[in-house]
């Protein structure tokens, strides 16, 4: 008999729920931790980054009218569907950033945690963040947050404990609120990241509201940063790249910036507000 030919895989972008090959065509080689072939991956261009916003903004409305208790039953969702493929990943982080079993195996444990503690969150961080203001007259003054809208994020770019945890860290705090998100993982470490846009499509996530880019943000993330229709953007792995050349083009369309920081904590509040909005209401008091 014959020996059997391996098939390797060729991870495709996730945008609008569905997995599209590039528009351009091109894909990459993701290389294990010794410059071993792994498997291709997409390389996205300009149209799939203008495609993913597309996407986002028809997805966002209907995910930000959810209830917050729903939002949180779809995050808990995915740390489920997270949970019951925890060898695959495993497996993935070990290639990708050569660590051992068992450190893969804690960082995969810990994105879970994370979906799971943001989900807890959904329902909560609107009673932390916003606030009953006090005013002088028969009026109620209430301080609201609201999503901010299409969020775009750059995952962590580090050389370990980051391709899965990093991701998860970025994108969970983003959809807490009712945003959606165009994210580009990984660079050199996509394979978890674009493991996750099949949990993402098997779980409760409405299609769009997660999207998931893969490619080289130097060569991408001038054209999302540039983009009118992007509300707010993430450049939390921008360290390594000219992420102050976008930060200019996302003023130019008058666009929020959370600037990098050294090392992205797993689970903050703060990082929930950070792409929220707060609406201020005001409602006449019943007199007599």
């Amino acid at each position: 008999m014959s020996a059997r030919v391996a098939v390797a895989k060729t991870y495709k972008l996730f945008i609008g729920g569905k997995f599209p090959r590039s528009e351009s065509g091109y894909t990459y080689e993701a290389l294990d931790h010794k410059g071993g072939y792994i498997a291709n991956v997409a390389k996205a261009s300009r149209k799939d980054a203008r495609d993913a916003i597309v996407a986002a903004r028809a997805a966002q409305p209907g995910f930000a009218g959810a209830t917050a208790y729903n939002r949180g039953q779809i995050l808990y969702r995915i740390a489920e569907v997270l949970e019951g493929r925890r060898d695959q990943f495993v497996a993935e982080i070990r290639a990708a950033e050569g660590v051992s079993g068992a450190q893969a195996s804690t960082q995969v444990d810990r994105a879970i945690d994370t979906w799971v503690w943001y989900a807890g969150f959904a329902d909560k961080y609107a009673q932390v963040a916003g606030n009953g203001n006090p005013v002088a007259g028969p009026y109620f003054n209430l301080s609201v947050p609201e999503p901010t809208g299409v969020v775009v994020a750059l995952a962590p770019q580090g050389d370990t404990g980051q391709s899965l945890l990093g991701l998860a860290a970025v994108v969970a705090p983003i959809l807490v609120s009712g945003n959606s998100v165009v994210v580009m993982p990984h660079y050199r470490q996509p394979l978890p990241a674009l493991s996750l846009a099949e949990v993402l499509a098997t779980s409760d996530v409405p299609r769009g509201v997660v999207n998931i880019i893969s490619g080289n943000p130097a060569e991408v993330m001038p054209w999302l940063a540039s983009h009118a229709d992007v509300n707010a953007f993430d450049f939390a792995g921008g360290a390594l790249f000219d992420w102050v050349s976008w930060q200019r083009d996302a003023a130019g369309v008058l666009a929020r910036v959370v600037a990098p920081c050294e090392g992205i904590p797993e689970r903050s509040l703060e990082r929930i507000t950070a792409f929220t909005e707060i609406k201020t209401i005001w409602h006449t008091k019943a007199l007599g």
